[in-house]
């Protein structure tokens, strides 16, 4: 998160201070001119300019959320375009007219007392309105190129409240800041960000369909480079620098940024009082001091109530802006109802515009139902709606673009309707996904329970093995060889939901248990685990051992009798890894063995074997997500061979903070990138 705070940190600090510097200067000039009754006037426009920015703010948020994903790809790319024009432009103004920012206010404010309250109002909230849309701007550009905004923001806040405390500080004459000085070196930095927003701004527009070249890489690091590393995460989030950058995204960066940068350092050396392209050392704008002459008295205006402009200045852009999201979100396909029914499938259906729509499904039948939107060509899948009760309506919401839709409503007790279909000019669009039948996991599912026998089988070999070794009073050989069974068992991760009470039996945890490690009921291969690497006897751990291999026995012969319903497959591939980062790297399974990383070995072992049985349906569904997976297991793979040394495997709580985050977020990166598997491979009914 600090990493997405600091650019967000200093465009605050930087827009902050010039707001607070204008608004400085006009309450000194004002106190000191013995015109303190035109104070709420500026304090007006300043809340004008707050309201305005916060708007502009919501209204980018709200807008772009109601986009067609490509369309916010194009959208985000041209707002980071207009974003970086906009900093670089701020950089340079404030590098000239800081040294005379003073003296220009001043004046600014002299000509509005003299002409009426409201242009006083309008010269503030101008003054303040401009840092506050760049702001605004610029943050929500950083926010979506970090995906998270609670970095961004609280950056931002950060940021802000430093340079009010600063601008205090001036005004109050108990700080004394080389402004000069301050906007060279934070203006420098800025120019460095806003290359990096440029070069994430041209690659939305690449992915947006906007602009080519979305595939030529110039750099692709993402086999070599750990993107949940510190320095990766440092690099993405400050200067946005990715493992995979486009031609485009390169040329522009260094093109930019060797433009500019030259240009600002020029222009740094020809500012008066900056020798030798160094600041000179007093560069504060003077504040107006006592004996500033009386400034014009106002004319007279007719009262009107003091809370009345506050409120209005509040309300207008918040009223503005809510109207322009409301007015740029899709209504739904057709402006009108779909019915759901048995009968009356899609009844209401009319071709819908192509873009991001919104349809209101209601079930006007008797029976709980499911809804999906497909392809009738292909049965491929644009949206769907889970158990949709009778009376009732729910929003779905699906990207059309070119091609032919239909709904298919499935009773919970009945035949499948599919409605007539409808067809969509223009290009074709992604998103469907083709459905997939219980038949088409069949073939996946006999290869993973022929797995899973397999390792069974050698599971019943190495427990006997373990027990020969116990009995025999061999502990060092009765500890690898618990490591090697145990790490057999937890390679079959996803067979442990048809596992029955076996698996309680046979890898339960302690916790829970009203004796713990000691309870009757702690049995399998952590209660064994505990009593090797705590010193306890032979003939206290030979019973135990001696059940151990009987429960692998039995289970190796209820196994093919057990029933393995063919939809866990798919959730089992991402469930397997979030139970490896809830309790293998927490330690939380640790019974003395420190072998955690050990048994994550194996989950992600078994996980491999998953997707490998799974790999053809997801080959023609998700072409993209293979390589991805494939990428993120290997990156994983080398972090934990890494941690195995000598026939050891270092503890979890014995792990170095880099290394340990570096395990942890190339897991959680994983397990983010397995997440769509159990959408894709959803069983969904048909009939």
């Amino acid at each position: 998160m600090w990493d997405d705070a600091f650019p967000s940190f200093l465009i605050g600090l930087r827009e902050g201070l010039e707001a607070g510097l204008v608004v400085s200067v006009l309450v000194a000039t004002l106190v000191r001119a013995d015109a303190k009754s035109r104070l709420p006037q500026v304090w007006t426009g300043v809340l004008a300019a707050i309201a305005l920015s916060m708007s502009f703010g919501a209204v980018l948020t709200f807008t772009a959320a109601s986009l067609s994903t490509a369309v916010q790809e194009a959208f985000g790319g041209a707002l980071s375009i207009v974003a970086v024009a906009f900093v670089t432009a701020m950089v340079f103004w404030m590098r000239r007219s800081a040294r005379s920012l003073a003296g220009e206010i001043k004046e600014k404010v002299t000509e509005a007392l003299t002409m009426g309250a409201g242009v006083l109002v309008l010269t503030s909230f101008l003054a303040v309105g401009r840092e506050g849309l760049e702001t605004a701007l610029f943050l929500w550009t950083t926010a979506r190129a970090a995906n998270e905004s609670a970095g961004p923001l609280t950056g931002a806040g950060i940021g802000l409240v430093l340079a009010a405390v600063l601008c205090w500080g001036l005004y109050r004459r108990v700080l004394s800041i080389n402004l000069t000085r301050f906007f060279t070196a934070t203006g420098a930095v800025l120019i460095v960000i806003a290359a990096g927003v440029l070069g994430y701004g041209l690659r939305d527009l690449q992915e947006g369909g906007v602009l080519p070249g979305g595939t030529a890489y110039a750099v692709d690091l993402s086999g070599s480079v750990d993107a949940g590393s510190w320095y990766s995460t440092l690099l993405q989030g400050v200067l946005n620098l990715t493992p995979t950058m486009t031609w485009l995204q390169v040329v522009a960066y260094a093109g930019y940024l060797g433009v500019v940068m030259t240009l600002f350092v020029r222009g740094v050396r020809g500012v008066p009082g900056v020798r030798g392209g160094v600041p000179a050392p007093s560069a504060t704008p003077a504040l107006p001091v006592q004996g500033t002459p009386p400034l014009p008295a106002p004319a007279p205006a007719r009262p009107r109530p003091a809370w009345l402009i506050p409120v209005a200045v509040v309300a207008v852009p918040a009223v503005l802006a809510g109207l322009v999201v409301v007015l740029a979100r899709p209504e739904p396909a057709g402006g009108e109802t779909v019915a759901v029914s048995a009968k009356d499938c899609g009844q209401g259906f009319t071709a819908p515009e192509p873009g991001r729509q919104t349809f209101q499904m209601r079930n006007t039948g008797d029976q709980t139902s499911e809804v999906y939107l497909i392809d009738p060509g292909t049965n491929a899948v644009y949206g769907e709606i889970e158990g949709l009760a009778p009376g009732t309506t729910r929003d779905l919401v699906a990207t059309v673009a070119g091609g032919t839709y239909a709904w298919r409503c499935v009773p919970s007790d009945g035949k499948a309707v599919t409605s007539k279909a409808v067809r969509v000019g223009g290009a074709a669009g992604a998103g469907a996904v083709v459905p997939v039948s219980e038949q088409d996991l069949a073939g996946p599912l006999r290869a993973y329970k022929a797995y899973v026998n397999r390792g069974l089988a050698t599971l019943v070999t190495e427990t006997r093995k373990l027990g020969d070794d116990i009995s025999a009073g061999r502990q060092d050989s009765a500890r690898a060889d618990w490591l090697t069974a145990h790490h057999t068992y937890a390679s079959l991760g996803a067979a442990y939901g048809t596992f029955e009470d076996f698996d309680q039996k046979i890898n339960g945890r302690p916790d829970g248990l009203p004796g713990g490690v000691h309870d009757k009921d702690f049995t399998g291969f952590q209660r064994i685990e505990y009593g090797l690497w705590h010193g306890q006897p032979a003939g206290e751990l030979k019973g135990l051992a001696r059940q151990l291999t009987d429960d692998t026995a039995g289970l190796r012969k209820a196994f093919p009798r057990q029933d393995f319903d063919a939809s866990d497959l798919p959730l089992r591939a991402h469930e397997i890894l979030e139970n490896t980062l809830q309790f293998e790297l927490t330690g939380d399974t640790d019974q003395g063995s420190g072998t955690g990383l050990a048994t994550a070995d194996a989950n992600l072992s078994g996980t491999r074997e998953l997707l490998t049985v799974l790999r053809p349906l997801l080959t023609t569904r998700a072409p993209r997500l293979l390589p991805t997976v494939d990428a993120d297991i290997a990156r994983l793979q080398a972090l934990l061979d890494a941690e195995h040394r000598d026939g050891r495997w270092t503890p979890v709580d014995r792990l170095g903070r880099t290394e340990k985050a570096r395990i942890d977020g190339a897991t959680g990166q994983l397990l983010e990138d397995l997440s769509p598997v159990p959408d894709v491979l959803e069983i969904r009914k048909s009939a």
